[in-house]
């Protein structure tokens, strides 16, 4: 079996470049494979421009719904909702009751099938969004994306790293990269268990450092070696000062001081990653990083098994 390198990117909050950071890994890896774990507003596809090979509904859960036909007006199914998803109103003639199940509000827990004395209830799976297994320009791209208020995004984050795994077998994929959702609720717990090696993307800022502490425990907690980058970094050097004591407090390597730089932006608005737009002073921090961790990366290799 092939051995396969995966590395997670993760931030502990949104906007500090995260999703650019891996666009630029994309094109700077040998044979790369690619996962868009944030799956609750992915963009990586914005910059790659995947082309899609083959989709599949998620199924995350199961949904309820009320057949009117069969519903006899007990009430029964809005005394045990315990998430105000039954609904009761007045007909066309506001002579009596009818009763419906908000499906934003529905938690799927089937309390009210459960419940209904007529089986008046239909609670089926529910689709709550799209699985994408792509090809761009530098590999295989494994993406998806939630439908509008849908929960169950660390099944489906599950979801797409298994998939990503399986599309690198027999391959000469030397390292799966994916782009972890911020944070750290269970997206993120999806999104780096089992994976390799962290990068943590900071930026010089109360909230970024606050968050940045945050997602370090939870790295922590699951015994995942991580790495330290900081986004931005010339636009606030007291915070990094604090940020730069911190990790060496609590042995956290520092990969990457990453500038400020317009062409970054230019380079998203152009639909590229940064190190293909230009060689200016944050691809070339970029690539400096990237030449690290590629190296620390080949001391650390687990089976894509586990």
């Amino acid at each position: 079996m092939q051995e396969i390198r995966e590395l997670t990117v993760i931030s502990g909050k949104g906007g500090t470049g995260k999703t650019s950071i891996v666009a630029s890994f994309a094109a700077l890896a040998k044979n790369p494979g690619l996962s868009d774990c944030d799956v609750d507003a992915p963009d990586l596809h914005i910059v790659l421009k995947p082309e899609i090979k083959k989709q599949e509904p998620f199924i995350g859960g199961k949904k309820a719904r009320i057949i009117k036909e069969k519903c006899n007006g007990c009430n029964k199914c809005l005394e045990v909702c315990r998430f105000d998803a039954v609904i009761r109103s007045t007909d066309d003639t506001g002579s009596e009751y009818i009763y419906w199940i908000d499906p934003i509000a529905c938690e799927g827990c089937g309390v009210c099938a459960y419940f209904c004395p007529e089986q008046a209830v239909e609670y089926k799976e529910s689709i709550n969004g799209d699985l994408y297994i792509s090809e761009m320009r530098f590999g295989p791209m494994v993406h998806a994306r939630l439908h509008a208020a849908e929960e169950n995004s660390g099944k489906l984050v599950t979801l797409v790293r298994n998939n990503s795994r399986e599309t690198s077998k027999n391959t000469d994929i030397q390292i799966i990269i994916n782009d972890g959702a911020p944070g750290i609720g269970c997206p993120v717990i999806a999104s780096i268990t089992g994976t390799t090696m962290l990068l943590i993307v900071t930026e010089p800022s109360l909230s970024g450092y606050h968050d940045l502490l945050r997602v370090a425990d939870l790295c922590k907690y699951f015994k995942i070696p991580a790495m330290i980058c900081i986004n931005k970094y010339d636009l606030n050097l007291d915070i990094v000062s604090q940020i730069e004591s911190w990790c060496i407090e609590n042995q956290l390597p520092i990969v990457g001081k990453i500038p400020y730089d317009p062409e970054v932006t230019a380079a998203q608005i152009a639909g590229l990653s940064c190190v293909e737009y230009s060689n200016g002073a944050a691809s070339q921090a970029i690539s400096c990083m990237w030449n690290l961790i590629s190296t620390e990366a080949k001391n650390n290799v687990p089976s894509v098994d586990g």
